[in-house]
């Protein structure tokens, strides 16, 4: 199978064994982002929202990190921050995922650790 057939659009660390779960992609690249989720309500709904973040020791998802469907980090090994926090506070997570093509904010996506790798996969557009 190829990639597109797979719908696999990046690969990293998994955080732990989580299984899979599906989420909306929301990327986040700081306090101001976290706020207006807040503020809004796209922490509500099903499925949940997946953060997507680029620095492993970022601490502003701390206000909604147990909120979330999951995180995929585009930095960091499973010993930087997000992994850690993410086995703490058990939402499933990828950190260091190397991205082929990035979706766009609220495609459903899998996050799938029952490999060796997470895996992360575009599930609808």
């Amino acid at each position: 199978m190829t990639d597109s057939e797979t719908g696999e659009v990046g690969r990293g660390q998994k955080a732990w064994d989580f299984g899979t779960v599906r989420g909306r992609w929301r990327r986040l690249e700081g306090p101001e982002d976290v706020l207006g989720l807040m503020d809004g309500d796209d922490l509500d709904g099903d499925p949940g929202l997946v953060a997507v973040v680029r620095d492993a020791g970022a601490t502003f998802l701390g206000p909604v990190f147990d909120e979330l469907a999951g995180v995929v980090c585009t930095g960091g090994t499973i010993r930087s921050h997000i992994g850690i926090i993410s086995r703490e506070y058990r939402v499933p997570g990828i950190i260091g995922t190397t991205l082929a093509v990035e979706p766009p904010d609220g495609a459903v996506v899998e996050l799938d650790a029952t490999g060796s790798d997470g895996v992360v996969r575009l599930v609808e557009p």
